[in-house]
């Protein structure tokens, strides 16, 4: 029995449940249930029907010109002619993602040109497989800017039926015949090696032709390049495909081409190197030819042999000297050679670099190969229009302006520090007065010989390491780890796929149950009584019933309804036990709004009371919208109603009150009566007071059906006359809002006594009953056969009533 206790006290308590919560989505287990299976069905479906991309990897490492180039095994030991600037690991990424690479190798492996066989379900692509090949007559120039989908379905052995849905067309041809389509001109041909017969029962192929362009570019974004651990030479390139035999051959092709693309370049600066070495060659042989014709007239207008024999003290002192001003010449020299060729060749031609250590001209002549060679590769893709080839133009441009700048400073410089070594050999020169004047002159012919010689040995020396680098060019990459690929798909994950599929489809139907639940504003149990049942005394719930139900209270009756109604008149008895035993309690039964169910509770409640053997009244006084006719049988012995007796003074009580007897329980019974146009002016006057005072002395209960509280003031006009006021709110129906509405009406001093009724409460959707009532049914009731464990819980996940 539930404790009444003062509720004129608000007592702080949390009004949240775990155990009610976790409850509210259990009693929706099925659909729970249902959209976990739902979910992970089409997890499996999509793992099925979804075809899986494979990551295909390659490893590849970047050679170093400076260790590998061939021009290094040269005697000078210097730096290798061809020694270009180093570029850095990104610009060999740049290299390998350029458009002009990629589309080569697309080009070269047709793979602008798909086939898809046509299976049950999806459509896979047959790479290397197809059935049926297409050969183009067109020029590939055209064929590679063409869009077309085409899909060949096998007639016969010999025969085709060709669909094409952008241009509507629809023809049959045979097997190597010249068919033209729009721009383009082609023949379909049955694979080679296949048996007779079996063309003809091969699937549909559907053949897409794509933009080289657009092939490529797709290439590009799927394409990752990028540096393997901790080596600044080591490439790693990576490309996600369904298709990884494609992929395998598409990495390969890549690598290959990039070095083919490297050698080739390096190649083409050694052939203009060996051209330009041999053009000054055949300059320098003549001038040497000169000098030595120079020397020989010399001695012989003089008649001397050998002059350096009389200055060895003389050039023992100045050897230092004369070392420096023959570097010094040699340079210049260079630099004229260099620049002579900048002057008569064309703009944009490559620089052999001839070893110029003065002034950093070195350095620039390898920046502007460098951007060359950038700029030819751009415009075997393009025009010189490319904005990209525009920008390494005014590069050049500038570049070429700084080289001349810079060769002049140099030439400058060279003749500056000339100056200073001539004047200090002209200084000791005149310390030897006693040498003959000859020597000048002979010293100054030997040494235009010795420049020319030696310039002469150098350029023969660079001809040879151009020759030889020519020959044997290193490889600009070598291939560490061919093309291979994973076993595991990158996508689907079919694991990571079909519990995703199995958590969604658990949580959507959870989403949506929160989801109504946030929007639900109903009352559905004890507990959402919370915040009312702090000022207000509660007394019970009423279950629901069900259709099939009866809705009236029998004699000796078990049902879960009727063992309620109990409940209800022993937590009654408990608000009475103060009362005045002399005189019969008056209860009145309202609510908020019409529709809660005060009249079922009214005339259930008088039927209990009455089982017991009380004398009970039950007076329908909601005479704007009476229900109670709808519950009771009674005799046509008093026709008349509450009305007639408030608005007629002569009906006496005796003729409103009328006697029901269903299966043995006795229930008095005053109908509402005839609906009068002034319900609230005939209540506010004295004749109900005189009714209940008449039935207070002569029954042990009169309970009265009263009008809703919020819609009418009926209930409120009358109300002072009451013992006890029951209020129903019905579970399901009576929204939240409307609590604080009795609470108000307490605190008011409106309702007298008032006491709280939970009524039409499902109890299928509450498994326990310490906080929201009490289980009924299942076998309640005295001499019942207890139940079994797992029997109650097979009962309350199956909402067995």
């Amino acid at each position: 029995m539930e404790e009444l206790n003062d509720f004129n006290e608000d007592k702080e308590e949390s009004t949240f449940d775990l155990k009610a919560e976790l409850f509210k989505y259990l009693a929706y287990w099925k659909w729970i249930l249902l959209g976990f299976l739902i979910g992970g069905l089409i997890a499996y479906l999509y793992n099925r029907y979804t075809i899986a991309k494979y990551n295909t990897e390659a490893t590849m490492m970047i050679v170093d010109d400076q260790e590998n180039n061939a021009l290094n095994a040269g005697s000078s030991g210097g730096v290798g002619i061809f020694s270009l600037v180093d570029e850095g690991i990104q610009n060999h990424i740049e290299k390998l993602r350029s458009k002009q690479l990629v589309e080569s190798v697309v080009d070269e492996l047709d793979h602008n040109i798909s086939y898809f066989t046509e299976g049950n379900v999806i459509t896979v692509e047959s790479y290397k497989t197809s059935p049926v090949l297409i050969e183009f007559i067109t020029p590939d120039s055209i064929v590679h800017s063409v869009s077309k989908d085409l899909i060949v379905t096998p007639i016969s052995d010999t025969s085709f039926k060709l669909e094409d849905e952008a241009s509507k067309y629809s023809e049959t041809h045979n097997i190597g015949e010249v068919i033209k389509l729009d721009d383009i001109q082609f023949t379909i041909l049955p694979k080679s090696g296949e048996e007779e017969g079996t063309f003809r029962k091969t699937s549909s192929v559907n053949i897409k032709i794509q933009p080289l362009r657009s092939v490529a570019a797709e290439y590009i974004s799927k394409l990752q390049i990028a540096q393997k651990g901790q080596a600044k030479d080591i490439l790693s390139l990576s490309l996600v495909q369904n298709t990884p035999e494609k992929s395998e051959d598409f990495l390969s092709k890549l690598m290959e081409r990039f070095n083919e693309e490297g050698i080739k370049n390096k190649q083409e600066v050694a052939e203009n190197t060996t051209k330009f070495i041999q053009d000054r060659l055949e300059m320098i042989t003549t001038e040497l030819d000169s000098v030595e014709v120079n020397i020989a007239d010399f001695k012989r207008d003089n008649q001397i042999m050998d002059v350096s024999s009389g200055a060895s003290q003389f050039q023992s002192k100045f050897t230092a000297t004369e070392q420096e001003i023959f570097n010094i010449e040699t340079q210049l020299e260079l630099l004229n050679s260099v620049e002579e060729l900048l002057r008569n060749q064309g703009k944009y031609e490559l620089l052999p670099d001839v070893g110029i250590s003065e002034g950093g001209v070195s350095g620039l002549v390898n920046s502007y190969n460098t951007l060359i060679m950038e700029r030819n590769m751009y415009l075997e893709g393009g025009t010189e229009r490319n904005p990209i080839v525009k920008t390494i133009t005014q590069q050049l441009d500038s570049l070429r302006e700084n080289l001349f700048e810079n060769i002049e400073s140099t030439r400058r410089s060279l003749n500056v520090r000339l100056r200073e070594l001539n004047q200090r050999g002209n200084v000791a020169q005149g310390q030897f007065s006693n040498f003959p004047g000859l020597e000048k002159g002979m010293r100054s012919i030997e040494r235009q010989q010795q420049i020319k010689e030696q310039l002469y040995l150098f350029l023969l020396q660079r001809r040879e390491e151009a020759a030889i680098s020519f020959a044997a060019t290193a490889s600009v990459a070598r291939v560490i780890d061919a093309p291979f690929t994973n076993n595991d798909p990158v996508d689907p994950k079919p694991w990571l796929i079909l519990t995703g599929g199995f958590i969604i489809g658990l949580i959507i139907p959870i989403l949506i149950i929160f989801a109504k639940n946030m929007l639900d504003t109903k009352v559905h149990h004890k507990g959402e009584l919370s915040g009312l049942i702090k000022h207000i005394p509660f007394i019970g719930e009423v279950p629901r019933i069900g259709g099939e139900q009866n809705e009236r209270i029998e004699l000796n009756d078990r049902t879960p309804l009727a063992e309620s109604f109990r409940i209800l008149r022993t937590n009654l008895a408990y608000l009475f036990q103060n009362k005045d035993k002399d005189k019969g309690e008056i209860i009145f039964v309202t609510s908020t709004i019409k529709g809660e169910g005060k009249t079922f509770v009214s005339y259930n409640m008088a039927r209990t009371l009455a089982s017991t053997g009380k004398k009970v009244l039950l007076i329908g006084a909601d005479i704007r919208n009476p229900k109670l006719h709808r519950y009771g049988e009674i005799s046509d012995a008093a026709p008349k109603g509450l009305s007639d007796y408030l608005y007629d003074f002569e009906v006496t009580e005796n003729e409103v009150i009328s006697i029901e007897k269903q299966a043995g329980i006795k229930v008095d019974m005053v109908l509402s009566g005839p609906i009068p146009p002034n319900p609230a002016e005939l209540l506010m006057n004295d004749r109900l007071e005189s009714l209940l005072e008449y039935a207070g002395g002569v029954y042990d209960y009169v309970l009265v059906d009263t009008a809703p509280t919020m819609i009418v003031t009926d209930t409120l006009l009358v109300s002072p006359l009451a013992d006890t006021t029951l209020y129903v709110v019905r579970a399901d129906f009576t929204d939240k809002k409307m609590l604080d509405f009795p609470k108000e009406l307490k605190q008011q001093g409106k309702l007298k006594s008032p006491a709280i009724i939970l009524n039409d409460v499902d109890y299928s959707k509450f498994s326990y009953g310490a906080k929201y009532g009490y289980s009924y049914g299942y076998g309640y009731g005295y001499g019942a056969d207890k139940e079994s464990r797992w029997q109650r819980i097979k009962n309350k996940m199956f909402g067995n009533k």
